[in-house]
């Protein structure tokens, strides 16, 4: 623990010298603390230390997630959400990182509501403003989501909402609170997620395709990315992150062991990888 907490302290304060991690030294991988990449980070750090490798995932920003693989700070992460959420973090790196393609296929981002409330398009949002409380609740401020979300403020004209800062699981607290009073509330969500399976819910309609524009390079997805240089000096890792490919049942169904009471996100991504030999080997190249 105060390794990581080191680590990501020097990230931040831009001081870690470069890395160029050979086959003998520790790979780090950062994420960011959503279900999501938190499943993902631990799945990936359980199969390549199945290849005898030391790897130390550490939690970051989303903004520090790239930089710090951008500037060999850390030799990847597998939390590219593209191209809509991180679409300006790849814009600014791209020139210093190398890019591996999707690993899990059909992301969707947006504004969420439980079924029980009766509307279905963020058009209709102002008009039941006090139902809502006057609040879009959200996550982390660093989040591609939160940046789409005021947009989409912007182009609704909902300007007398205000966006609530937090975290994902702030928003998944509030966001439970409120299916239990059977109160309305929207909140900023994606998929894959563990709440879809727990709770009845909807994505608002998003006429104006703010929040999942098309995009000429092809689906929604959530990509590897690694430092350049990787491939060289530890090829075998590179090898299993850029084979790296999984669906979103896979990934949920680690989330949802995930908020099972005292469970352990690593110990979870042990069972997982047990359970899903098959396509694991895969990733190993067995």
């Amino acid at each position: 623990m105060i390794k990581n907490m080191l680590k990501i302290l020097i990230i931040f304060i831009g001081i870690f010298g470069t890395v160029y991690a050979t086959e003998d030294e520790p790979i780090e991988i950062t994420y960011v603390e959503w279900s999501s990449e938190v499943a993902s980070a631990n799945v990936i750090k359980v199969v390549l230390e199945e290849i005898d490798v030391e790897v130390d995932i550490i939690p970051v920003t989303a903004a520090a997630m790239w930089q710090a693989v951008a500037s060999n700070d850390v030799d990847g992460h597998v939390a590219a959400w593209l191209y809509t959420t991180h679409a300006h973090y790849l814009e600014a790196v791209q020139e210093n990182i190398e890019y591996l393609g999707p690993n899990l296929l059909g992301t969707k981002i947006g504004l969420i509501v439980p079924e029980y409330v009766t509307i279905n398009s963020i058009t209709e949002l102002n008009d039941n403003i006090k139902k809502f409380r006057k609040r879009i609740i959200g996550i982390d401020p660093g989040a591609g989501l939160m940046s789409k979300t005021e947009q989409a403020i912007e182009e609704y004209d909902l300007k007398k909402f205000k966006l609530i800062e937090g975290s994902g699981a702030a928003m998944t607290a509030s966001l439970g609170n409120a299916i239990k009073n059977k109160e309305w509330i929207v909140v900023t969500g994606w998929t894959p997620h563990w709440i879809f399976s727990r709770w009845k819910l909807k994505y608002l309609d998003d006429p104006k395709n703010i929040y999942n524009p098309k995009d000429s390079r092809g689906e929604e997805h959530i990509g590897t990315i690694v430092r350049k240089g990787l491939k060289k000096d530890n090829p075998k890792v590179y090898k299993v992150l850029d084979n790296f490919l999984w669906k979103t049942s896979d990934m949920e169904q680690v989330m949802i062991w995930n908020e099972n009471k005292d469970s352990d996100p690593y110990e979870n991504a042990v069972r997982w990888v047990k359970e899903n030999r098959d396509k694991v080997n895969k990733w190993i190249g067995k």
